[in-house]
């Protein structure tokens, strides 16, 4: 409760929160780390804030294209064996010991989640993500994959096995999109989160407490 209610006096008076989550195993030679790196910039750019994990690998990328862009940059740190130490790009820094506080102060601070490739954490984020949105737990958001060769097996089992089965809608799946495209993926959090506020004539704090 108290990682909770510190979180929520520290990102009070943020922007437009997007969450970025991603693999801490990515290197600065990939080419996901170098999209991540350019979507914290063009966020940033747009007058966002990037929310991200505060560890390395993806979440370095995204916290450090936003920070270098002179950009809010939120790190919700962790420690855990590969992420021993936070990445140096934050702006606004939270140290957590539990993941559910973490979890919960990336869903209650942003409009839009972005997933690059990455491990079991990655996973746990995305689909908490598409849950609490399908359950309407929170608001519609858009929900972004990045790298059709990484996330194409998994849409495909989405669609064959819980679709076909009745697990959950056919409908449901298009809550996600997956591109390669920085432009796409910014038209799309754009088109949604212009309808909160004009980020270009009056930027204001988006919403942080309101949106459970």
């Amino acid at each position: 409760m108290s990682e909770l209610t510190a979180a929520a006096d520290t990102l009070e008076a943020i922007d437009l929160g997007i969450s970025v989550f991603g693999s801490a195993r990515v290197r600065p030679d990939s080419p996901y780390y170098q999209f991540a790196l350019n979507l914290g910039r063009r966020l940033a750019e747009a007058g966002y804030t990037v929310i991200a994990g505060g560890g390395p690998g993806i979440m370095e990328a995204a916290n450090k294209g936003a920070y270098t862009a002179g950009g809010k940059s939120v790190g919700l740190n962790i420690r855990l064996p590969r992420e021993t130490s936070n990445n140096p790009y934050q702006t606004h820094s939270l140290q957590f010991e539990y993941f559910v506080s973490r979890k919960a102060t990336f869903f209650m601070h942003s409009a839009a989640y972005v997933a690059l490739p990455g491990g079991f954490g990655t996973l746990d984020e995305f689909f908490e993500a598409i849950t609490l949105v399908q359950i309407k737990k929170m608001p519609p958001a858009p929900i972004i994959l990045i790298g059709s060769e990484f996330w194409q097996g998994l849409l495909e089992w989405i669609k064959e096995q819980l679709v076909s089965h009745g697990f959950i809608s056919s409908t449901d799946t298009d809550l996600i999109t997956l591109t390669d495209d920085l432009d796409e993926a910014m038209a799309i959090i754009h088109d949604c989160c212009s309808q909160f506020v004009d980020l270009v004539d009056a930027p204001r704090p988006y919403l942080p407490r309101e949106r459970f």
